[in-house]
C-alpha cells in the first residue's frame, strides 16, 4: 500500500482547516468546511482500495482474486450525502443571519442575543 493517498487526504484537510481559520466570511468558512470534509472521501477510499481488486460481484470472481471492500464505498456515499445536507443547512442558517443582522462577517456580529418573550 502506498502512502500517497493518506498524504493527499492530510493536505486537503489542512488546506480546508487553514481556510476555516483565516476566513472572515461565513460563506467561505462553510466552503472550506466542505473542502476539509472531502479529505475524508480520499481517506476512506484509500483504506478500501485493493491493488488489482475487482468489483465485489461474487458470481464471476474466482475465490482467490482480491475484491474491493463495498462497505467503504457505501460509507463514502453516505459521507457525501451527509456533507451535502450539513452544507445546505449551514448555508440556510447564514442566509437567515444575513437577513436579520445584515452581515456575514463573524467579527461584525458581536454577541447575538436571543429574543425575549
Amino acid at each position: 500500500m502506498t502512502v500517497l493517498p493518506f498524504l493527499a487526504a492530510g493536505w486537503i484537510f489542512l488546506v480546508g482547516l487553514y481556510g476555516m481559520i483565516t476566513s472572515r466570511n461565513l460563506i467561505r468558512t462553510i466552503g472550506c468546511l466542505s473542502v476539509a470534509q472531502s479529505s475524508t472521501y480520499v481517506l476512506l477510499l484509500a483504506i478500501g482500495y485493493r491493488r488489482h481488486g475487482t468489483a465485489p460481484v461474487f458470481s464471476d470472481v474466482t475465490p482467490h482474486r482480491p475484491v474491493v471492500d463495498p462497505v467503504v464505498q457505501a460509507l463514502v456515499l453516505t459521507d457525501i450525502v451527509v456533507g451535502a445536507t450539513v452544507t445546505a443547512l449551514l448555508l440556510a442558517l447564514v442566509i437567515q443571519l444575513r437577513k436579520r443582522h445584515g452581515t456575514v462577517d463573524p467579527d461584525d456580529l458581536g454577541e447575538i442575543q436571543g429574543e425575549e418573550s
